[in-house]
């Protein structure tokens, strides 16, 4: 198995251009790019050769490197792994698990307000019930909670109405148990990290038959 500061020399050799021709270096120059010493790109080019991962032919100023099939291989397993990680849009799903719990009330208002109302509608595809499902989330789904801010966050706009300033309104996609819903995160601050609220097009209380303490899981595709 190639060691991993070898694989990271030979991904830096790709990147200097070795992989599709010989590339025109020298201990200097890897060690540069690198950041560590001429001897210590010295030994890890000759080791990525004895391993039959880089072909070296010297010359006048300095050596001409091309990486081999063996190479590509091991730069192309790493690709495969990264792209597991992260290159399927829309395929990595972080799972919040949490229980349920009485809010202070106000989602059903603020839920019924039209110009929420058509911006939900509009990135999530659905009109909200009235009022929200309040998840106070187990310690290790606040750990996963905090991870979201990678995913498809739409900001919703604040607007006034009658002398009263309603603020911005965060939300991204989810489910549970198969029904499409949201999260939304009020634009206040101090907002508490362990708990979610939750909008969908019908009362999740009901279509789930949940009440305060019942536990829930929340499904989020990255």
């Amino acid at each position: 198995m190639l060691a991993a500061d070898d694989l990271i020399c030979l991904k830096r050799i790709a990147l200097l251009g070795g992989l599709m021709s010989p590339v025109l270096v020298n201990s200097q120059v890897i060690g540069q790019e690198l950041g560590i010493s001429p001897q210590t790109a010295s030994r890890r080019l000759k080791s990525l050769e004895s391993g039959n991962y880089i072909t070296r032919s010297l010359v006048p100023d300095g050596q001409q490197i091309l990486i081999t099939r063996a190479g590509e291989a091991e730069l192309r397993q790493e690709y495969c792994d990264y792209y597991r990680l992260f290159g399927r849009t829309g395929e990595m799903k972080q799972i919040l698990t949490g229980i349920v719990e009485s809010g202070l009330g106000e989602g059903a208002y603020y839920m019924s307000l039209a110009p929420y109302c058509r911006q939900f509608h509009t990135y999530l595809g659905f009109t909200p019930y009235p009022g929200t499902l309040n998840i106070r989330l187990s310690p290790a789904a606040v750990a996963i909670r905090k991870r979201l801010g990678m995913g498809n966050w739409h900001v919703i706009e604040g607007f006034e109405s009658e002398g009263r300033t309603f603020g911005k309104v965060q939300c991204i996609g989810c489910t549970i148990q198969d029904i499409t819903c949201g999260i939304i995160v009020p634009g206040r601050s101090h907002y508490p990290e362990d708990i979610i609220e939750v909008i969908a097009p019908t009362g999740l209380r009901e279509s789930l038959c949940v009440s305060d303490g019942d536990e829930v899981t929340v499904e989020v595709l990255l």
